[in-house]
C-alpha cells in the first residue's frame, strides 16, 4: 500500500536500514576537550591578608565564567618575587600576572602613585575608577607603561577601597602639631606628605610593623582596612586608630596579566578577563562593607581599641602638604603633571554634582538609629 508520498512500508524500513548501516560505519569523533589555559597569578599580599581573599575572588570568577578553560591559580606575597619586583617579573614572562596596587612602583616613576595614592581632590575609590573609565585615566595609564616605561603588561583596574584611616597610634593626634618628629610608617608620595607635615617617616614590610610599634622603632602606621589591620595585630600594641584621612582616599587594585599571555587568549576569554575585574569590584565594596565594620566593632569591643575621628584641622594641614608634594613633582615630571591635571578637571566636575546630589547620610543614621559615635 503506498502512503501519500508515494513510499511502501516495506521500502522505508529498508531504506531507513541501510542508512543505518552506513552511519554506523563511519562512527561519531569526539572532539578531543583541550586543557585549560594556565594563568600564575601573583599577588603582593600575604596569604592571610583580606586582600588575598580578594585577589582568589577575582580568579574564581575568571575561571567560572571561563567555563573552566581558564584555569587562574593565585600566589601569595614572596612565593616567585618581592612585590616590588612584580612589574618586572610580569614583564619578562616569569610570572603570567600579579594583583597588586600601582604605588607599589613609585621608585620607577612617582606618576604610579597617583593611580590610586596621590593628592585627594574629594574622589573616593569609585570616583576614581569612574575617573579611569570614562575621564582618561586608562589612556594615561596605558601611556605610562607602553611609551614611558615600555612594558609588555596589559592592566587591569579593579577593587575600589574605602578610604584609609590616618592610622595607628599611641597617643590621640589632637593636631596637625602632633606630626612634628613622630615616627610614622609610609611610603612613596604618602611618605612625602607625612614628611611635609613634620614626621620621621620610616619604612618597614607589613609583617613587622606591630613590632615596630611595640618596639619603639614607630610612633604610629598608617594601614588600609581595619581586617587587615586586625590581622597583623596593629590593634594589640596600638589602641588609637584615627578614622578619616586624605592620604590614601582613592586607592584600588591593579591587574597586570603578561601581554603575550593576554594577547594569546580567544577573544572571548580576553572578555571573560576585562568582564571579572568589573565584577570583581562590585564583589569587593560588599564584602568590604560587610567585613571591616564586624572587625572593626570587634576591636573596639574586645580589646579597648578607641577610634577616633581626624581633626578637621589636621585634614587641612594634609592638603597644603599635598600642595606642596605635587608641586615639586609637576615640576620635574612632565607625565605627573598630566595625570595629576586629568584628574583635577575630573573631580571639579563630579565631586562637586556629588555634593549637590547627595543628601547627608548622617541625617537619616541620627534619625533612625540615634546619635552616632564622636
Amino acid at each position: 500500500m503506498l502512503n501519500k508520498s508515494g513510499l511502501t512500508r516495506r521500502r522505508f524500513l529498508r531504506d531507513a536500514g541501510a542508512t543505518g548501516v552506513a552511519a554506523a560505519a563511519f562512527p561519531m569523533i569526539a572532539k578531543a576537550q583541550q586543557p585549560p589555559i594556565a594563568l600564575r597569578l601573583h599577588g603582593a599580599w600575604s596569604a592571610k591578608d583580606i586582600f588575598h581573599e580578594y585577589a582568589l575572588d577575582f580568579a574564581k570568577k575568571i575561571n567560572e565564567m571561563s567555563g573552566a578553560r581558564l584555569r587562574v591559580e593565585v600566589l601569595p606575597a614572596g612565593a616567585v618575587v618581592k612585590a616590588q619586583d612584580l612589574l618586572d617579573a610580569v614583564h619578562k614572562g616569569v610570572i603570567d600576572g600579579c594583583h597588586a596596587v600601582p604605588a607599589i612602583w613609585h621608585a620607577r616613576d612617582a606618576s604610579f602613585s597617583l593611580f590610586g595614592a596621590g593628592p585627594a581632590l574629594g574622589m573616593d575609590a569609585n570616583g576614581f575608577l569612574a575617573w579611569m573609565r570614562y575621564g582618561g585615566g586608562m589612556e594615561l595609564f596605558t601611556d605610562l607603561i607602553y611609551r614611558q616605561a615600555n612594558l609588555n603588561v596589559v592592566p587591569f583596574f579593579t577593587g575600589p577601597m574605602p578610604a584609609q584611616p590616618l592610622g595607628w597610634f599611641k597617643n590621640a593626634v589632637a593636631s596637625s602639631a602632633r606630626f612634628k618628629g613622630l615616627k610614622v610608617q609610609a611610603s612613596g608620595l604618602v611618605a612625602e606628605m607625612f614628611r611635609e607635615m613634620g614626621a620621621r617617616v620610616e619604612s618597614a614590610a607589613d609583617n613587622d610593623i606591630a613590632a615596630a610599634l611595640k618596639g619603639g622603632q614607630l610612633d604610629a602606621a598608617e594601614f588600609n582596612n581595619a581586617s587587615s589591620s586586625r590581622w597583623l595585630e596593629l590593634s594589640d600594641v596600638a589602641k588609637i586608630c584615627m578614622l578619616q584621612s586624605y592620604h590614601r582616599a582613592s586607592e584600588s587594585f591593579v591587574v597586570l596579566l603578561n601581554r603575550r599571555k593576554y594577547d594569546a587568549l580567544p577573544a572571548d576569554l580576553q572578555a571573560v578577563v576585562r568582564h571579572a575585574a568589573d565584577a570583581a569590584s562590585a564583589d569587593m565594596s560588599w564584602k568590604a562593607l560587610h567585613r571591616y565594620p564586624d572587625d572593626q566593632a570587634w576591636m573596639r569591643d574586645k580589646q579597648g581599641v578607641s577610634f577616633q575621628k581626624t581633626p578637621v584641622e589636621v585634614l587641612r594641614a594634609q592638603m597644603n602638604a599635598w600642595m606642596t608634594v605635587a608641586a615639586r613633582q609637576t615640576k620635574h615630571n612632565p607625565f605627573f603633571e598630566r595625570v595629576w591635571r586629568s584628574q583635577q578637571v575630573w573631580a571639579k566636575r563630579t565631586v562637586g554634582w556629588l555634593q549637590e546630589n547627595v543628601a547627608d547620610s548622617a541625617v537619616a543614621y541620627d534619625f533612625w538609629f540615634g546619635q552616632r559615635r564622636k
